[in-house]
């Protein structure tokens, strides 16, 4: 197969199913492996430790993820965290994003939970338009998290939406350990 001309995409992985940010990484891996720089900044996920964070801090400075959030976010719920803490840190993670999609320094950026931040109002539909709209004509930008609103539906090139059919968590069974974390 020949490439003739490289046309960054905006993708877009949402649903209510598992698999939106492994979805991402798989992505990730493939750019990196074809001599892409990629980029993955995460916009809720913060101090937990992921097995892909072993993974990916082995692949050197062309495969690079930052934990920028404070953890989920609950609305409404008492327990999910201080409200200030995790706006300020989608804001630090948004200027982040701006930054690196201007930046000429990476061919794929991933913006993971991204739509959970628009959802939880922590950043507006029109930043990530924004980020969208500044975007390099050759980088790709990739977008996820539940909940994506119709108009960053309309700026993308792909999405893809996961359904889930069923979940070991609704049969009483944890998290487990390289398939949740």
């Amino acid at each position: 197969m020949v490439v003739e001309e490289t046309k960054g995409l905006v993708i877009v992985n949402t649903g209510n199913g598992k698999g939106k940010t492994t979805a991402a990484l798989g992505l990730g891996l493939r750019a990196w492996g074809q001599g892409l720089r990629v980029l993955i900044l995460q916009f809720i996920k913060g101090n937990w430790k992921y097995g892909e964070l072993e993974a990916i801090g082995k692949l050197g400075d062309n495969f690079v993820i930052h934990q920028m959030g404070e953890g989920f976010v609950n609305q409404g719920s008492d327990n999910s965290g201080n409200k200030t803490e995790h706006l300020r840190a989608a804001q630090e993670t948004l200027r982040a994003a701006s930054l690196a999609i201007r930046s000429g320094e990476w061919d794929l950026v991933i913006l993971d939970e991204i739509n959970y931040a628009v959802k939880f109002e922590l950043i507006a539909v029109s930043d990530v338009l924004d980020l969208i709209a500044a975007k390099p004509a050759a980088l790709h930008l990739l977008l996820t998290g539940r909940d994506v609103l119709p108009e960053i539906v309309e700026q993308a090139d792909l999405v893809t939406e996961m359904r889930e059919i069923k979940h070991p968590y609704k049969q009483g069974i944890k998290a487990q350990r390289g398939i949740e974390f």
